[in-house]
Formats: structure tokens, sequence, C-alpha cells
């Protein structure tokens, strides 16, 4: 059996749901991790979940940019250069556009992009100057496709694997890789206490909203998406000499990517001639 090299993991969000699973499953293959929590009694809890010291909460808002470069300084000081950073702290958050504010969007992309490149921002430096890194952004199959009533969520992960995608093109010379992983429905809590869900107000939207509403509550604890497996798929990549540009999740993500893109390819080519039409002419 091959021996593992032991690599230093940044983990964002590991208090619980699919940032918990990737800590678990890094710490079981004999890595470090550095995972950031929001307050001690979860510190305590995960600092405890491997010896030797391989397992260091780091108490860490991600949406308080300022703090992040001295904070993850700090952690390299404890556990070394930090080499795989996992982008994995957010929540979804569930609202008709026009019934949903502006500091709800912007709490949206505060957790879900701003923290994620203030992330990314920091391990950098040294991921470019040892040549070597690997950046993994969690997104969602919501990145790609969308559904009605998470558009605040949707759009928040379209930008973050628009950034996964053109960083990976800015860092690969420097031997560093990027890669977004998109899961599908995994049986966390986040369509359940971890979401923020706007109130209903305008009953136009009754149609759309009370049916998918109610459908996400019910499939909430029973979505078909293990945790500890797609942690095992993190670690796939995380090893692979040549890891995934976009790596999605679930066969139910595969099921939706595919059928958006059947649909996008049908619509271009519906539309060739319009496109093409506004060049100058030869």
């Amino acid at each position: 059996m091959a021996t593992i090299t032991a690599k230093t993991f940044l983990i964002t969000g590991v208090s619980s749901g699919l940032g918990r699973a990737f800590a678990e499953g890094a710490l079981g293959a004999g890595h470090r991790v550095i995972g950031t929590v929001r307050n001690e009694g979860d510190a305590d809890t995960f600092a405890v979940l491997a010896a030797a010291g391989r397992a260091y909460p780091l108490i860490l808002d991600v949406t308080d940019f300022a703090a992040i470069p001295a904070a993850v300084a700090e952690a390299e000081r404890h556990t070394g250069a930090v080499e795989v950073l996992v982008n994995n702290a957010g929540y979804g958050h569930e609202g008709v556009l026009e019934e949903s504010s502006m500091d709800d969007l912007q709490r949206q992309f505060a957790a879900n992009v701003y923290g994620p490149v203030a992330m990314m921002k920091a391990v950098l430096p040294g991921m470019r100057t040892r040549r070597r890194g690997h950046i993994v952004n969690v997104t969602s199959m919501g990145g790609f496709i969308t559904m009605p009533g998470i558009s605040f969520y949707c759009g928040s992960k379209f930008a973050l694997e628009g950034i996964s995608e053109a960083l990976g093109k800015e860092v690969a010379d420097f031997g560093i890789r990027v890669t977004a992983l998109a899961p599908g429905q995994f049986r966390t809590d986040w369509a359940g206490r971890s979401m923020d869900r706007t109130p209903r107000s305008i009953s136009y939207y009754d149609a759309v909203m009370d049916p998918i509403r109610a459908a996400r509550q019910a499939k909430s604890g029973n979505q078909p998406g293990d945790p500890y497996k797609a942690a095992q798929a993190l670690l796939a990549i995380v090893d692979a000499e040549t890891p995934p540009v976009r790596l999605f999740l679930g066969e139910d993500a595969l099921g939706v990517v595919h059928q958006k893109l059947d649909a996008m390819k049908a619509e271009i080519a519906a539309w060739d001639a319009l496109s093409r039409s506004t060049s100058f002419a030869s």
C-alpha cells in the first residue's frame, strides 16, 4: 500500500455538515487539519478529533475579512504551511428575489463569495512562493443550474464558480491547482437550521414558492448524498496528479447538469443566426 504524504489542510466551517465530514476524512487519512469554527465550544470539540495536535481549531468568522490574514498566519505557525485550502463555510438563503432585501444579498455574498476570496488571498502568496498548493472551493449544483426561490444563493455560487475557474488559469504556472467542488443534495443541515429564509409577503408568488419550500423542508435530513463519501471524493481530487477544474458530486447533480447542457445546446442552435448577425460585414 502506498504511503500517504501528510498535508496541512485548512478547511472552513468544520463544526457540522460537509465541513465536518471533510475534516474527519482528512484526519482519518493522516493529514493535519486547521478547521475554522465560530466559538470556543466548537473549537474544543474539533481539537479532540485527532491525536498529536493534528486537528487545530481556528476561531474565525470568514466574513471578518480584515482578521483573516493574521489568523491564517498564526495557524500556520502552529501547523506548517497550508497546502490545501477548502473553502466550505457558507449558507443558503431561500427567498423570492422581490421579497428579499439588499441586506440579504450582501450577507449571502459576504459568506459565500467575499469570505472565500479573502481566504484564497491569505494562502496564495505562500503557495506561489512554494510553487505548489490546491484550492478547493465548495460551490453547488446551484452554481451551474438554477432553481426558483434561491436566486441569491445561486448567484453567489455562480460567482464563486467563475472566480475559481479564472483563478485556476492565473496560478496554473505556479503549480497551484483550483477545483470547484459542486455538491448536489447531501444529508446535512443546509436545508434545515442552516438556511436563512426570507418571510413570505407577496401572494403572487405562492404558486411557485409554497410547494418548493414545503418540499425542501420535507426532504431535509433525507437527502441522497452521503457527506462522508463526499469527503472521500475530496481526498481523491487532492491526491490526483491532474485534478478537475470542476467536479459535480451526486447523481442528482449530474442529472440536472446534463439536462441544462442539453437545453443550452438546443437554445444556442436555435438562435445561432441571430448570434452571428452582430459582426461587421466583411
